[in-house]
């Protein structure tokens, strides 16, 4: 049964027409994803279909006693009412309607059995199991756990809470408000990686339509059953999972950019033709029978696809070599005041290598990204930085940024580039014109500091890059400008991402922080991912013992592990070469993309440890 049905919405600003004509239906279990460029009207839409805002046309058909639920990108206030109050007040019906089942119950009790009294109670009741029955109050512990928060937290003020923080309140509020349909703007901004996986399986088992905005794709992947897209005021609908809609989406694209280059074509031959001859008696009818074509083309005139979406440009400039080893750290201690983060850790980082620094939430990534660059000092241990090397640091807080003048001039100041290159670049990153350069650096907002950084990252020439959440604040398409320039990147990278499908394309390494401990992964996030999976898993049952050979027959020699990886990097390379074959013919293909860069690197990290059992075996090359 259908949560909602929505038929020809229409909303407008100011006399301006926002979006009209969408339409779409959402059942339960239905999670459908909003999508298009910023601007588009995802946000209004989902506050309209909260009832915070009106709409000037469509409607709107509800089930009966449809209970629904926002979380957007505004924070809660900050003030002394406590997390459990504030968390608990999107369930006020469910208390309400347990206080009456109680009130009835005692009256019933003493003797009061009329019909109206039980047909309220049956009303009540039916209420309440709606929502998800009495257990109503584990679950919304259970929601704010598994964000996160600690049973201590549930006391404290909401004034003590960091500005993420109070964003993820504000999701377990709409989450343990039991709703039948729920409205979830940017719900992954300020989650770890553990936090995501979590609202990832919640968002797969509840019993509740979802519609959501996101930029993180392997969440709207894992996500995700249907797709609508706004864009130039008018949506279309799409069911499937999200990369099947991306799939679709570019082959549309490419189908209509070439219908639009043919009628582009067509209007001016027909223009042509009719300039020519419109004043020449013998071809007059046919020059009046041109025009009327060109305004019946003109009036179902084919719109080439809006490319004019402002997308960052990421080029990063080619760096100096530097030395084999770029960063080293040795019996390394880290602490953050009394809190220990890691205890005697070792690992070493050589020059060009993609790696990925992962951990959970307070685990010490960012204390030890800076005190690799120097700006803390370790408890005990070494930690260094190699020779040649030259490091960019980009950090969640943007305190790199020189706030003592305006954007250019922090711009140039901080790459060195001359006034007209420094604008060139900022443009790049979507600071137009005078105003936009001339700001001052400290009156940006969040986003537009975190674009200067990473302009200012971008042009600095580096040869090893530092990065700490780089993607916040991104839209879709400027991560993966991000990600394809990473990936292109000749130099060193050191990644702290929440971002798992970045993580998946740049990293070919990962540094996990285990128990104040490094450990070293081969691979992107999804063999990291397998890796913790393996470990995991109960150990074999051990075989039944065989029955012993008899001594006439010659034990059969057992392949070396050297053999063995030989052969599993000749099926790679023949996996890998069948891919490319493909992909020479149909390089739009996302999914052949995809296996093409899983081949790739499978077969990378065979050859990684092949070249280590080689070089431990003293064998000579065959």
């Amino acid at each position: 049964m259908a949560v909602l049905i929505a038929s020809a919405l229409r909303k407008e600003f100011s006399g301006d027409v926002l979006f009209d004509g969408v339409s779409f239906k959402v059942e339960r279990r239905d999670r459908m994803a909003l999508a298009g460029p910023n601007g588009a009207g995802k946000t209004t839409l989902l506050r309209a279909l909260a009832r915070e805002i009106t709409l000037e046309g469509g409607e709107l058909a509800w089930e009966k006693g449809a209970r629904v639920a926002l979380h957007d990108q505004r924070p809660p206030d900050q003030s002394s009412r406590p997390l459990r109050e504030y968390v608990l007040a999107g369930t006020a019906d469910l208390s309400s309607v347990e206080g009456e089942l109680r009130a009835l119950e005692k009256r019933m009790a003493a003797g009061e059995h009329d019909p109206a009294l039980l047909r309220r109670y049956a009303e009540a009741q039916a209420r309440l199991e709606h929502a998800g029955g009495y257990d109503w109050r584990d679950r919304a512990a259970s929601v704010v756990r598994g964000l996160g928060f600690t049973d201590d937290d549930l006391d404290r003020p909401l004034r003590t809470f960091s500005g993420g923080e109070l964003t993820r309140a504000s999701l377990a509020r709409a989450l343990a408000s039991q709703p039948d349909l729920l409205l979830l703007d940017e719900p992954t901004n300020h989650l770890d990686i553990e936090s995501l996986e979590w609202l990832e399986e919640m968002l797969k088992t509840i019993d509740a339509g979802v519609i959501l905005v996101a930029h993180d794709r392997w969440f709207l992947e894992a996500v995700t059953t249907a797709v609508l897209e706004l864009e130039r005021g008018k949506s279309v609908y799409f069911p499937g999972a999200w990369h099947v809609w991306r799939r679709e989406q570019a082959a549309r694209d490419l189908h209509q950019a070439k219908a639009a280059e043919r009628q582009t074509e067509q209007l001016a031959r027909l223009e042509r033709f009719v300039e020519r001859f419109r004043y020449k008696a013998s071809k007059a009818r046919q020059a009046q029978s041109k025009l009327k074509q060109i305004e019946k083309l003109q009036a179902n005139r084919v719109l080439a696809p809006d490319h004019r979406r402002r997308v960052m440009g990421f080029e990063f400039l080619k760096p100096a070599r530097s030395g084999r080893d770029v960063a080293v750290a040795e019996g390394l201690r880290v602490r953050a005041g009394d809190k220990p983060l890691l205890d005697d850790a070792e690992f070493a980082i050589e020059r060009g290598e993609h790696v990925a620094l992962v951990g959970p939430n307070g685990s010490g990534k960012t204390t030890l990204l800076e005190t690799l660059l120097g700006k803390r000092d370790p408890a005990s241990g070494k930690i260094r930085l190699g020779h040649g090397v030259e490091a960019a640091y980009f950090s969640q807080h943007e305190a790199e940024l020189d706030e003592r003048g305006s954007v250019l001039e922090a711009a140039m100041s901080g790459t060195g580039l001359k006034r007209p290159e420094a604008q060139s670049l900022l443009g790049r990153f979507l600071f137009s014109g005078w105003d936009e350069h001339e700001k001052p650096v400290v009156a940006l907002s969040g986003g537009e500091r975190r674009r200067l950084a990473l302009a200012i990252v971008v042009a600095s020439g580096a040869n090893f890059l530092v990065l700490d959440e780089p993607t916040n604040h991104l839209d879709l398409e400027s991560r993966e400008s991000l990600e394809a320039a990473l990936e292109a990147f000749p130099g060193t990278v050191l990644l702290v991402s929440h971002d798992r499908a970045l993580l998946d394309a740049v990293a070919d390494r990962l540094l996990a922080v285990e128990e104040r401990a490094i450990a070293s992964y081969s691979g992107g996030w999804a063999d990291y991912v397998r890796a913790q999976e393996a470990q995991d898993a109960p150990p074999p049952p051990a075989p039944k013992a065989a029955r012993p050979e008899r001594a006439t027959r010659p034990a059969k020699p057992k392949p070396s592990a050297l053999d063995v990886v030989e052969a599993e990097v000749e099926k790679a390379e023949a996996r890998l070469a069948d891919v490319e074959q493909k992909l020479a013919a149909d390089w739009s293909d996302v999914e052949l993309v995809a296996a093409h860069k899983r081949a790739r690197d499978e077969l990378d990290t065979l050859l990684r440890r092949w070249e280590s059992l080689f070089q431990g075996s003293g064998s000579t090359p065959r």
